[in-house]
């Protein structure tokens, strides 16, 4: 039977790593006073809007990326609350 130690091992060392880079980012979005800065939101034309719709409809069902968008939107909706 073969070990698959290392393979856990590099798994175990991306999630740190990503972990990592998540939380140096948390530090950055807030002032000094620690109120959170509100991140900019994008604002997206009507015609790409509708592009992005048509190209979502076209991916298979139980699609990550749809999953994905949904989360962008939440935290698009975040966002703009922020301001």
């Amino acid at each position: 039977m073969k070990s698959n130690a290392r393979c856990w091992r590099l798994q175990l060392a991306v999630l740190v790593i990503g972990a990592s880079w998540l939380t140096g980012c948390a530090t950055a979005g807030f002032e000094a006073n620690g109120l959170a800065a509100c991140p900019p939101v994008v604002e997206y034309s009507r015609e790409l809007q509708a592009r992005a719709a048509e190209e979502l409809a076209m991916l298979p069902d139980r699609s990550v990326v749809v999953e994905m968008m949904g989360d962008y939107a939440v935290i698009r909706d975040q966002a703009r609350g922020c301001r």
